[in-house]
């Protein structure tokens, strides 16, 4: 569904619950740039009636996914940790290509923005399938199925402003590039991504 080249190794979960303040901390700060992200989508793109209308909810739902979160480490006695730099974000924004206007940025944000969410959902899914705690298990399944929504949504949008055919192209390199990039990261239980 999802059409990630490289899937997260079942074992992945196992090393997120040894690190669990760690993972729901590095959560929590997803949630929140999933948030901004929308938001600056929004200010960016005021003319993009679709945008703002698909966004403005969904800048609601990742601000409460982010209070969730904080609820989940409060539950367990946990604490928020300091945000971390997001080797993987970093690294797929080094591949949008840097284009001349703002309207063909938009494409490039969307794509990175939808596949941000479909790596999410993909680790979201593995935690909610391999956890140990059934109460995680839930916990990560209702994220999992938002961030597939979220996921689609970007791609939708980025297919409505732009030719077909040029976005699945440009999500197919993405996709490539996004294999590679799994490939040279280090396996650690202490980040969603």
């Amino acid at each position: 569904m999802l059409g990630l080249k490289l899937p997260t190794d079942p074992r992945w979960a196992n090393l997120a619950e040894k690190s669990l303040e760690e993972i729901l901390t590095d959560h929590a700060y997803c949630e929140q740039k999933a948030t901004t992200t929308c938001i600056s989508l929004i200010q960016s793109y005021p003319e993009r009636e679709r945008l703002v209308k698909e966004l403005s909810p969904v800048v609601t739902e990742e601000w409460g996914h982010f209070r969730l979160v904080i609820q989940e480490l409060e539950k367990r006695g946990l604490k928020l940790g300091k945000q971390r730099r997001d080797e993987y974000v970093n690294e797929l924004l080094t591949f949008m290509k840097q284009t001349e206007t703002k309207n063909e940025r938009l494409m490039e944000r969307l794509l990175v923005s939808a596949l941000i969410e479909a790596r999410s959902c993909e680790r979201f899914r593995v935690l909610s399938i391999n956890i140990e705690d059934d109460e995680l298990k839930e916990f990560y399944h209702k994220f999992m199925v938002a961030e597939a929504a979220h996921y689609r949504m970007f791609l939708d949008l980025a297919e409505e402003y732009y030719d077909k055919e040029k976005v699945r192209t440009r999500w197919e390199e993405y996709l490539e590039f996004e294999k590679g990039l799994m490939e040279r990261l280090d396996v650690r239980g202490d980040r969603v991504h």
